[in-house]
């Protein structure tokens, strides 16, 4: 008796991150990771990448211009834990360390075609005002071990205040 394997589909992300919008900010970089479910694996291509630095342009709109490109290829058995894509984006802060100035996350697209996504940053505040003054006197602002944590729901929930 064969006992049939099971099917698998494949996932291929190619596109780029195109820009980004930080005006306050100059001279920053980009890395990316994919955060996926178990049944996952990447077949093909690069699951994280760091860009190069890039100034503002000089025009009205101040982008940030990476073009930076991703090409990957997942496959799987069940659509459950769908690939998203996690930005950190980092600068030199005032002493020229570099410091987090953003997280994003976001899913693939889930049908195929061209699709454009606008990814929303943030940075972890300080939970207290003695890590807050701590921080600003060393110069180091909070951010993550590991950037993956922004696409997990573990410890995201909302306490009662």
């Amino acid at each position: 008796m064969t006992t049939a394997s099971p099917s698998v589909f494949l996932l291929m992300v190619n596109g780029q991150v195109e820009s980004a919008q930080f005006p306050e900010y100059d001279d920053l970089y980009c890395k990316y990771c994919f955060v996926y479910g178990q049944d996952w694996a990447p077949t093909a291509g690069l699951e994280e990448g760091i860009s190069q630095i890039t100034s503002k342009s000089q025009d009205v709109r101040q982008a940030l211009v990476w073009n930076f490109p991703i090409d990957v290829t997942f496959k799987s058995t069940n659509p459950y834990g769908w690939p998203q894509i996690v930005l950190s984006v980092y600068g030199p802060d005032v002493f020229g360390n570099d410091v987090v100035r953003g997280y994003g996350a976001v899913h693939v697209p889930f049908s195929p075609g061209r699709h454009k996504r606008t990814i929303p940053m943030f940075v972890p505040e300080s939970t207290s005002k003695l890590q807050k003054f701590t921080s600003w006197f060393m110069g180091r602002r909070p951010e993550y071990t590991d950037p993956k944590v922004v696409a997990q729901g573990e410890g995201r929930e909302v306490q009662p205040g």
